[in-house]
């Protein structure tokens, strides 16, 4: 452990359509998972595992405004534009970055999160690192994604 009481989990790749991206990750030997919407975000989702590279969250658009629309307006058609790590007390968590001296704005609260059973995930800008989306435990163990 660590002394931010974190375990990385994955890493979010935005895209405006994910078949190219998919095309590539499939070719790097990436297995997805079925593509969920996620009203509390008003996104897409397909969540990519490999036995030996990290996982990848892809992350596009539905319909409307959607969290992601002025990071694709910035970048363009995709970029990995969060790391996302588990919580195991998200609150001691908030509290040692503040200890550490790290500023940690919260630009999206805790939501519950379909792709990971209802568990909440909030999203921080940590100032000198980027952004940073934590999925709190809740003191129920996150199971990884399969390697």
């Amino acid at each position: 452990m660590n002394q931010f009481g974190l375990s990385f989990h994955h890493l979010g790749l935005a895209v405006r359509r994910p078949a190219e991206a998919l095309t590539f990750l499939h070719g790097l030997g990436y297995q997805s998972s079925d593509a969920v919407f996620d009203p509390e975000q008003n996104v897409n989702l397909i969540m990519c595992t490999h036995a030996a590279m990290p996982p990848v969250e892809v992350v596009y658009p539905a319909e409307g405004k959607s969290p992601i629309d002025g990071v694709l307006g910035r970048h363009g058609n995709g970029i990995v534009y969060h790391a996302c790590y588990v919580a195991h007390d998200l609150g001691r968590s908030l509290a040692q970055f503040e200890a550490a001296g790290i500023c940690a704005v919260c630009v999206a609260p805790p939501k519950p999160a379909v792709l990971f059973g209802g568990r909440e995930v909030s999203f921080y800008n940590i100032v000198g690192m980027g952004l940073v989306e934590i999925i709190d435990d809740c003191g129920d163990p996150l199971v990884a994604p399969p390697p």
